[in-house]
């Protein structure tokens, strides 16, 4: 598929940010991966011209990072966290029922599009634990009984509402925040809360953040004086 006048502009619009063309080659992956929900051979070589290199440099970039896709993904994809703290409290059944649920396993679609599994190892949110991502949005402390009501409600085109941020987009909506894209949508969502801010708080009663705060401003100023 051919990719689009909109997301080439977009393309353009990013790669004007960065001083060296190839530093932009990831965030323009995204974009066309969000015009295509994969990275295609054409969108690979729309990349390439716009960053200078070769096809082959942009397919071996492609094919090492894991959220750049060979096939093209659902509406949504969600995430399951089956590493160790999320697998211990649950995130192993809730991967096992939503297998059972949708008919599917990892990085497979349901025959209407709609979800795509996938077993992630870690998504930095043990706090959480065990977590699941739509689209790369936070659903925290779930069960097997929340999971399969957002698939449910992703499947009938009722809107999910993530734990600390806007409500689910698509994927290609997605793909275009993480590409730079500004959706307007930065300050939805309350994106912190008692147990996030846990450690800090006890840092800051031991003194330790004030110390820390004092260490990194002594160090700034080193490198500023070289």
């Amino acid at each position: 598929m051919a990719i689009s006048e909109t997301t080439r502009a977009q393309m353009r619009e990013v790669l004007v940010r960065y001083p060296r063309k190839r530093s932009a080659l990831m965030p323009l992956l995204h974009l066309a991966q969000a015009d295509d929900g994969y990275v295609s051979a054409d969108g690979i070589s729309v990349v390439a011209d716009l960053v200078g290199l070769t096809d082959a440099e942009v397919t071996a970039v492609a094919t090492f990072y894991t959220m750049y896709l060979k096939q093209e993904s659902g509406h949504v994809r969600v995430g399951v966290c089956i590493n160790s703290l999320c697998a211990l409290l649950g995130g192993d059944e809730i991967w096992d029922a939503l297998v059972d649920h949708c008919g599917v396993g990892t990085n497979q679609t349901t025959d209407d599009g709609t979800i795509t599994l996938e077993r992630i190892e870690c998504q930095a949110a043990c706090t959480h634990a065990p977590v699941m991502t739509a689209n790369w949005e936070f659903l925290d402390d779930m069960t097997v009984a929340k999971a399969r009501h957002v698939v449910d409600d992703v499947r009938s085109g009722r809107s999910v509402q993530s734990t600390r941020g806007p409500a689910v987009r698509t994927f290609a909506d997605a793909g275009r925040v993480i590409a730079g894209v500004d959706d307007g949508l930065v300050a939805e969502g309350d994106h912190r809360d008692d147990r996030m801010l846990a450690g800090l708080r006890i840092a800051q009663q031991n003194g330790d953040a004030d110390r820390s705060a004092e260490a990194e401003r002594q160090g700034a100023s080193k490198v500023k004086g070289r």
